[in-house]
């Protein structure tokens, strides 16, 4: 059987739906509707119906979703049911602070690596990790089978990192530098660029 398509901006919101039933289950929690999780999240409950129906039906109408079931069936979905290891490239500020930040563990993402250019930093400990060298990326990739990486490095550089990243069998970038990168089919890129989205809302502050 073909595969069903997805749009990407469903798959976009299913983390959104993700985090507040968990948030819920901390809670306490045990049931929600779609339509408490939409006033949660600012979209309409036929929307997250419509959503969650393209990966089957998860609701029963009158009852609504069992939250701890909603949550494991979320996270298979986004297949993340086990831990993804994650490669780091740049060692400066935004590098730095993803490295160090914990809160990727529960969500399925822990960092394992990362890499430098910068001989005053190869070998420094950045958290619980010690930078290495750039120039052995790709090989320790490779050895090390990391299928995701971010890319936080001066824009002027981030090409050539994807192209290594590319060539040493990763898959998924997450792109913090301010350029689109070109990749073949097949590897997946995210981008994440604070100034657009603050663009974004300065023309709703002249609304």
């Amino acid at each position: 059987m073909p595969v069903k398509h997805i749009p990407d901006i469903v798959v976009g919101r299913l983390p959104q739906y993700l985090r507040s039933l968990q948030r819920m289950a901390l809670e306490g929690r045990q049931v929600t509707s779609s339509q408490e999780l939409g006033e949660r999240l600012g979209i309409s409950a036929a929307q997250i119906r419509k959503d969650l129906s393209q990966f089957g039906g998860f609701g029963k109408q009158g009852t609504g979703y069992d939250i701890s079931f909603l949550i494991r069936q979320l996270r298979t979905i986004l297949n993340i049911d086990h831990d993804w290891d994650v490669a780091v490239v740049g060692a400066g500020g935004i590098g730095s602070a993803v490295a160090r930040y914990h809160g990727f563990t529960d969500r399925g993402f822990n960092v394992r690596l990362i890499f430098d250019s910068d001989p005053e930093k190869v070998g420094t400990q950045v958290g619980e990790h010690t930078v290495q060298d750039y120039a052995q990326m790709a090989e320790i990739i490779e050895q090390a089978g990391v299928h995701i990486a971010m890319i936080a490095v001066p824009s002027a550089d981030a090409q050539d990192v994807a192209d290594k990243l590319v060539k040493a069998g990763v898959k998924a970038i997450l792109n913090y530098a301010p350029i689109s990168l070109n990749v073949p089919p097949g590897v997946y890129v995210q981008y994440i660029d604070p100034s657009i989205h603050l663009q974004r809302m300065t023309y709703y502050l002249s609304r």
